[in-house]
């Protein structure tokens, strides 16, 4: 779930820090500029574990800050294919059922990747598993708040570095979606469709 990820960076100092020991001006900074962030194709970045090597600290002209190239390992959350997580579901839609692990939100259990034969519950805005016995069908439901075991499957990466419009008339259709919601940077996509795994009430009640 958790990995750590060798990573560079060039850190500034302001002068006003220069009285403070280096390495916990450069760990503050760093955290301030990755932590609870998402870097592309790497992951959700947690917080610094250690700093492997510090080179030389410049000053530029016109800037009083010192400008530090820093060689650093950082706690990064990006579960590999085939984890099995435990979360809890946070809500429920036509899209599958949307999962919180506490400190990670986007998390999607797309419909054909649930429990089969399962349907989606207009009134409840659940999803439900017919779980089928010889007494014949039992409804189980896929309510909010409930623990659940799900494994990771897929996982997208979008970038959304600001881009500048291409022309004027991209501009003016701009306007309208930057209305819409802003699509999630890390997205990991869940299964349950296999035995053990789903709600655990199913399997500890059982």
């Amino acid at each position: 779930m958790f990995v750590l990820v060798e990573m560079t960076d060039t850190v500034r100092i302001p002068p006003w820090q220069f009285e403070r020991k280096l390495n916990e001006s450069i760990a503050e900074e760093l955290n301030k500029k990755l932590a609870n962030k998402v870097v592309y194709n790497v992951g959700l970045c947690i917080c610094l574990y250690d700093i492997t090597k510090l080179e030389d600290s410049y000053i530029f002209p016109g800037d009083g800050g010192s400008h530090t190239k820093v060689h650093f390992r950082y706690v990064v959350f990006h579960p590999f294919l085939d984890e099995i997580l435990v979360g809890q579901i946070k809500s429920c839609s036509q899209d599958g059922v949307h999962v919180s692990i506490g400190f990670f939100d986007d998390i999607v259990i797309p419909p054909e990747s649930l429990q089969q034969p399962a349907k989606f519950d207009e009134a409840e805005q659940v999803w439900v598993w017919e779980y089928e016995t010889e007494e014949g069908a039992h409804d189980l439901y896929m309510d909010i708040g409930e623990e659940i075991r799900f494994r990771v499957v897929d996982e997208t990466f979008v970038d959304t570095s600001p881009t500048g419009p291409s022309s004027a008339e991209a501009s003016t259709s701009n306007a309208a979606e930057e209305v819409q919601k802003k699509e999630a940077p890390y997205i990991l996509v869940g299964s349950i469709s296999e035995p053990g795994l789903g709600l655990l009430s199913w399997w500890t009640n059982s």
